[in-house]
């Protein structure tokens, strides 16, 4: 998809309007600390449901995604590859050149009142970060979580953002008339790991405390132990202090996930690992010889460790993270969707 697919007018002329559309796109920059060196392109998108590709692993069929690009500047992430589409760059341009979708609300309330919509589950937060730095200043989601509510729809929602507590009531109202899955992605706890490989994201004690906060309102969260960093986050005890913290969060069920490193994102990551970890490279090319995955055999290591410590800190084996729908005293009305499980990986 280019960039002009995502915009109502599809005239594009040189420089950036070559990559924006001159009549559709606004670029912005503002000169506070928090968006210091980021800039912001706003879009008018002509459809906000996402159908996801057949081949993909996700087990979900429809997203939501009303960013591009992500401030939290992972440099694993594997959507970097989403920035080559609309001739971005896939390192510090994806990290400092997001695409908003400023209509998003409107337009996803407008596909929900369709008659060709039929209700399905929708996830967010699998591709970017929708409570990203940029959501505390263009406030997409509010909008977005009162058109699920009002129509009902099941949703998730996958975050590395503690913002997602300014949200509180709307997904608790959400939960009393639908399905609603949240889950926070918290791969390690290592403070020194985090700084460097995730510097744009709340720090992984502030993840937890999002998780403890929606348990303590009702609202059941997962978490997605993602990801797991072949030979820097793997050791056993590292693992067990993880594992530790998010038992001590109140988590509903931790699920592992071992990094992939697709194309775009294998590619940056490599240049992180020969600059922080240089005698890392060679096994880590040994490692990921065969394609994008870790090989099943380190993949069910990580899974089965995970698994073990899971239960002995009390939250059971590692499991889909389940919709939650908040029970209501009485039925007042006919129930517009049906119960959807959810896996997040």
């Amino acid at each position: 998809m280019r960039w002009e697919n995502l915009t109502d007018s599809g005239e594009h002329s040189r420089a950036d309007a070559a990559l924006f559309g001159a009549d559709a796109v606004t670029t912005r920059t503002f000169d506070t600390p928090e968006f210091r060196g980021i800039t912001f392109h706003e879009i008018r998108a002509r459809s906000i449901i996402n159908r996801v590709p057949g081949a993909s692993r996700m087990p979900f069929e429809w997203t939501v995604n009303p960013y591009r690009g992500c401030s939290h500047a992972c440099v694993y992430c594997f959507a970097r590859k989403t920035h080559s589409y609309l001739d971005l760059d896939t390192g510090i341009g994806f990290d400092s050149q997001i695409v908003v979708k400023t209509n998003a609300p409107e337009l996803l309330r407008r596909q929900l009142g369709s008659r060709r919509w039929q209700g399905e589950h929708i996830a967010m937060g699998t591709n970017v970060d929708c409570y990203q730095r940029a959501e505390g200043r263009y406030r997409l989601m509010p909008g977005i979580l009162a058109a699920l509510r009002d129509h009902a729809n099941p949703f998730s929602i996958l975050t590395k953002g503690t913002l997602i507590l300014r949200d509180l009531d709307l997904l608790t109202q959400a939960a009393e008339v639908t399905d609603v899955g949240i889950s926070v992605s918290v791969g390690f706890t290592d403070a020194e790991l985090w700084r460097t490989v995730e510097p744009g994201t709340p720090a992984p004690e502030r993840r937890l405390e999002v998780v403890r906060a929606l348990g303590e309102c009702g609202i059941g969260c997962g978490v997605l132990m993602a990801p797991v960093i072949p030979f820097l986050s793997d050791h056993p005890d590292r693992l067990r202090d993880t594992v530790r913290a998010i038992a001590a969060s109140g988590a509903t069920s931790v699920t592992p996930l071992v990094l992939h490193l697709r194309p775009g994102a294998r590619e940056w990551f490599m240049a992180w690992l020969d600059r922080h970890h240089p005698y890392l490279v060679r096994r880590y090319e040994r490692l990921y010889a065969d394609g994008s995955y870790a090989p099943k055999w380190y993949q069910r290591r990580i899974t089965r460790q995970v698994h073990e410590l899971a239960q002995e800190y009390g939250i059971g084996p590692s499991r889909p993270q389940m919709p939650r729908r908040i029970p209501q005293p009485e039925q007042t009305g006919p129930d517009l969707s049906e119960p959807t499980q959810l896996s997040l990986i």
